[in-house]
């Protein structure tokens, strides 16, 4: 029986993953050492590269020892850039455009008087940075009843994590509208959702509901790749593997027709392995 194989459009690093890494190992390769204020990219693979190169990884500010570092891609709050800025005499801004658009949103509506909610992982390095820009004015959430819990503002700012899943956003501000309106409330919604992964996102899905198995190559710690995984599953029968060493034959039973996809922080080198191992097996 002929495996056939199909990769979706879009695969590997997205535009905000791979200006971070050019950036990061250009100044690396230029300077020597270079620190990063927390993971550039949540992918191991990825990582282990940088780190051969001289990019060395710190989880907090006090823990820099050089003057030069990096803000990653998924960006920071202001007190956080103040504190990193006044620590060294070089900082790196390598936060993703469309994570910066959000951030710049969160401050705006802030400064409006609307209170800030974040549909996103509340510990998501990423959701921390835009809340950040909030000013103490906002919360980050997943939880579509979590207005019954807390005493909101009349005045309510809406926008997303940038790896969101578009419908899952708006089912989360239907139901924030309709738990708010009761108050006589103002509200504004932005979409702040990446385009890029957006599109990955419906490319993946469609590709999902016209194949036998779904392969979605990435980090089990990306909050893009989780949510392929979500989307995925809900059309066909889906697998995550981080390298192509995870593949297991016994997948692939009386199945003819396999896709594949990856995670906006996957490298093309790990793509391209899953790809060599899957035409053994065709």
């Amino acid at each position: 029986m002929t495996l056939v194989v199909e990769k979706t459009t879009g695969i590997g690093f997205c535009f905000g993953v791979k200006s971070c890494i050019d950036i990061l190992e250009k100044f690396a390769q230029e300077r020597g050492q270079v620190e990063s204020l927390g993971a550039p990219v949540h992918n191991q693979q990825v990582l282990d590269r940088l780190a051969h190169r001289g990019i060395r990884i710190a989880s907090k500010v006090d823990e820099i020892q050089g003057n030069i570092a990096a803000i990653s891609a998924h960006g920071v709050g202001p007190l956080v850039e103040a504190e990193l800025r006044s620590r060294c005499n070089e900082v790196i801004d390598t936060t993703c455009p469309f994570v910066h658009r959000a951030q710049i949103t969160a401050r705006r509506l802030a400064e409006a008087g609307f209170f800030v909610i974040v549909y996103g992982e509340a510990n998501h390095p990423e959701v921390k940075g835009i809340l950040g820009w909030a000013n103490g004015h906002g919360v980050a959430t997943l939880e579509h009843d979590f207005t019954l819990t807390h005493q909101l503002s009349r005045r309510l700012g809406i926008l997303s994590q940038t790896t969101s899943i578009l419908s899952h956003f708006v089912e989360f501000a239907k139901e924030v509208i309709d738990s708010a309106l009761v108050r006589d409330a103002e509200i504004r919604i932005i979409d702040t959702i990446c385009h890029d992964i957006r599109e990955r996102q419906q490319a993946a899905l469609d590709l999902a509901r016209r194949v036998e198995l779904m392969l979605v190559i990435g980090s089990r710690t990306s909050a893009n790749t989780k949510h392929l995984i979500e989307l995925c599953a809900t059309a066909t029968k889906t697998h995550l593997l981080e390298t192509a060493e995870e593949i297991q034959p016994a997948w692939f039973q009386n199945c003819r027709h396999v896709g594949v996809t990856s995670g906006a922080s996957t490298p093309e080198e790990t793509i391209n392995q899953v790809l060599a191992k899957l035409k053994t097996m065709a």
